[in-house]
């Protein structure tokens, strides 16, 4: 079993994560865009929290760059 844990252990660029996050913030505004018809206000707020999930990870893709 401890000879798995390296593998979780590995240190990652932190760009992987960036691009996890805006991949992310992508599907969920989809979603929300994708939810026409139903409560104006859900769709709203889903496309909302997409868009804020995108920007978010590509404030942190600067940020990353930034302290290297």
């Amino acid at each position: 079993m401890f000879m798995f844990m390296d593998r979780f252990q590995k240190k990652r660029s932190p760009a992987v994560s960036s691009w996890s996050v805006i991949g992310l913030g992508a599907l969920v505004t989809i979603l929300g865009f994708s939810m026409r018809g139903t409560n104006e206000k859900l769709q709203a707020g889903i496309t909302g929290f997409g868009l804020a999930h995108i920007l978010l990870g590509a404030l942190d893709m600067l940020r990353s760059a930034a302290r290297e």
